[in-house]
C-alpha cells in the first residue's frame, strides 16, 4: 500500500511488494496534477548528486539512466546531471541559470538522495514542491523543483558525510532503477506520440 503523508505527497518502500508499480502510480497522479502543456514549455528532469559518494550517486545513476530514451511528440524534455556531468553544490546556481535560458517555463522534476530515521532507510518520497538540496550535510542552497523525488538512502544526525560514503550500491541502484524507469513509463504514456529522443544537457 502507498503510504500518504498528505495529499500532495507519497513514500513507497523500495524493498516491498511491487514497489516500481506504486511509484508510477503516485508519481503519474502528481505529475498530471501539476504538469500543464498549455503553461510549460518542457520539462527540466534535474537529478542532482554525485558519484564520488555512494549515497550521493542516486541522482547521476537516474540521469545516466534518462539521458536517453525514445518518446513521443517531440516534447522539449531535457536531463540535467548524469555519471559524466555531474549537478552538485558547485555548480547547482549555474545550472539553475542555464534552464531559465532553455526554457521559458519549465515544469521542473528535482531528484536527490536524502538522510533520514533508521525505519525510512529504502523508502522513495514523491511530492509537489522544491528539493532543498545539501541540508541532510549542512549545505545551504537554492531549492528547485515544481515537484520533487527524494531517496533515502542512509541514515542521518551524525557524521553525514561518513554516512553517505558508506551507503550500499544496491539501494541506491534499485532507487535509481525504480525512479527512472516510473519516469519513463509516465512520459511516454501521457506525452508521447511520435518517436524522439530526451536530451543531455
Amino acid at each position: 500500500m502507498i503510504l500518504v503523508a498528505k495529499e500532495c505527497s507519497f513514500s513507497i518502500d523500495v524493498n516491498g511488494y511491487n514497489p516500481l508499480f506504486k511509484f508510477s502510480q503516485g508519481f503519474e497522479k502528481i505529475f498530471l496534477n501539476n504538469f500543464n502543456k498549455m503553461k510549460h514549455t518542457g520539462i527540466a528532469i534535474v537529478c542532482i548528486g554525485t558519484d564520488r559518494s555512494t549515497g550521493d550517486s542516486l541522482g547521476p545513476l537516474v540521469g545516466y539512466k534518462l539521458r536517453t530514451f525514445p518518446y513521443r511528440d517531440k516534447e522539449n524534455i531535457k536531463v540535467y546531471g548524469t555519471l559524466e556531468n555531474h549537478v552538485h553544490a558547485k555548480n547547482l546556481n549555474e545550472t539553475i541559470n542555464q534552464i531559465s535560458l532553455e526554457f521559458e517555463a519549465p515544469y521542473i522534476i528535482a531528484i536527490d538522495a536524502c538522510l533520514g530515521r533508521p525505519e525510512r532507510v529504502g523508502y522513495i518520497t514523491v511530492g509537489t514542491g522544491p528539493v532543498l538540496p545539501g541540508a541532510g550535510v549542512n549545505k545551504n542552497l537554492p531549492e528547485i523543483g515544481d515537484m520533487h523525488i527524494k531517496g533515502i538512502v542512509n541514515v542521518g544526525g551524525f557524521m553525514e558525510y561518513l554516512v553517505l560514503q558508506n551507503t550500499r550500491l544496491n539501494l541506491v541502484m534499485k532507487m535509481a532503477d525504480i525512479i527512472s524507469a516510473g519516469i519513463r513509463y509516465v512520459i511516454l504514456r501521457n506525452i508521447s506520440k511520435t518517436v524522439g529522443c530526451m536530451s543531455e544537457s
